[in-house]
């Protein structure tokens, strides 16, 4: 019996889950392969070795990350409801705290994160701005809160979140 083809994507969606349920170490071809239940020979055909295959998943996870902002942008309402969906998004990744782990050691994975940090700043200090809070710093503690909420406690960072929304809110 033979089995289906996979394709890069499979590969990729596959590496994206390992990292969130086993970090960075689980990015490697012989772990990948065991969990499609393949050969790494597979993974070999669609990528060169693993650092060709780990740049294409961070390519994949900056892709997906930076449409979740631009659909933050892209949504109609009050900014209140965009700012707090955002937050949402974020949080509710799971691959982000591991990816976040796995910058402190590669190179590739920090710049990924700058990137993607950096545009997420810029989105949040607009909405505060329109919000009528023009203080860059609130903008920092959002992205600080929704950078270091997941690492502590995944459970119950959403509503940590909210409540520092809600607190910053009370200042206008």
């Amino acid at each position: 019996m033979s089995r289906p083809r996979l394709s890069p994507d499979t590969w990729l969606h596959a590496g994206l889950d390992a990292l969130a349920v086993s970090g960075p170490g689980a990015l490697g071809a012989e772990p990948l392969a065991r969990a499609l239940g393949t050969t790494k020979g597979s993974f070999y055909w669609h990528f060169k070795d693993v650092s060709t295959f780990q740049d294409a998943l961070l390519k994949t996870w900056q892709t997906r990350a930076l449409e979740q902002v631009m659909q933050v942008v892209g949504q109609t309402g009050e900014v209140e409801h965009r700012l707090r969906a955002l937050g949402k998004a974020i949080l509710s990744d799971p691959v982000e705290p591991k990816l976040r782990i796995w910058a402190q050691s590669d190179l590739r994975a920090a710049k990924t994160l700058a990137d993607i940090d950096a545009e997420r700043l810029r989105l949040l200090g607009r909405m505060l701005t329109t919000l009528g809070l023009g203080n860059p710093d609130f903008a920092r503690v959002l992205q600080a809160t929704l950078i270091g909420l997941p690492l502590l406690d995944a459970q119950s960072g959403s509503t940590a979140f909210e409540t520092l929304v809600d607190t910053i809110l009370a200042l206008e």
